[in-house]
């Protein structure tokens, strides 16, 4: 199982949300380059990005430093935020970004999500946001009337292969994760699944490594210090 250490983007600040909530932010890194050369320092091949910004609003707003980012580190970077046209993908991919990340567009745009693994195929992922069993959209401000399951499978169907999911309810809280979720999804997809949100200690990776994800995002429980990435990706193996 691959580790992916998250960083997420505010006004080009590395922060967290507690539960996806925009009230209750904690800054961490005024210069998250220098997170992301930590990550790879502790040895991790990829840094998760999410452009907290671009997703509640539905434009790209940290585009720069994302790119600074790539490049200061030379990590593998999977990118998500705002991202709502064919054109951003482009301008991601062309500038060295790894993999896009679609969230609000993969709900509400079918043929969006269609046109994009066609034209990018395996550097398309999808993030699944799942609020009361429901998947969420706009930056976790809404809810949209897609039951989670079906429409992973909808997202397996159009040719999505990797696909990222989060239980809001556990993101940031530090409480554990969701392994019945995950172990629910693992049976009955095909493609990869990544985990997110409430990765809080070394036994969850273990636990989530168990089930033969593809990978685990660990954001939180870094930056209070609960887990080592060096640590997280030993453990994942």
């Amino acid at each position: 199982m691959k580790i992916f250490p998250a960083i997420d983007l505010f006004n080009g600040q590395a922060v967290r949300l507690l539960r996806g909530d925009y009230n209750n932010m904690t800054i961490y890194d005024a210069e998250p380059v220098n997170t992301a050369l930590k990550f790879k320092a502790e040895g991790s091949e990829w840094v998760h990005i999410v452009d907290l910004e671009g997703a509640k609003i539905g434009a790209v707003k940290n585009f720069d430093t994302i790119i600074n980012i790539k490049n200061s580190s030379g990590l593998k970077c999977e990118v998500g935020g705002g991202i709502r046209d064919l054109k951003i993908i482009e301008r991601y991919i062309s500038s060295g970004i790894d993999r896009v990340i679609l969230g609000t567009a993969a709900v509400t745009e079918k043929n969006f999500v269609e046109d994009a693994v066609k034209n990018f195929g395996e550097k398309i992922a999808v993030g699944v946001d799942i609020k009361d069993g429901k998947v969420a959209i706009k930056g976790w401000q809404e809810n949209s009337n897609f039951e989670a399951m079906n429409f992973c499978e909808r997202m397996q169907d159009i040719g999505v292969k990797t696909i990222i999911c989060t239980d809001i309810s556990k993101d940031g809280a530090m409480k554990g994760t969701n392994f019945s979720l995950y172990e629910n999804l693992k049976a009955k997809l095909k493609i990869n699944i990544i985990a997110s949100g409430g990765v809080s200690s070394i036994e969850d990776v273990k636990g989530l490594a168990k089930l033969n994800l593809y990978g685990a995002i660990i954001g939180k429980a870094y930056y209070t210090g609960a887990i080592k990435i060096k640590e997280a990706i030993e453990a994942a193996k």
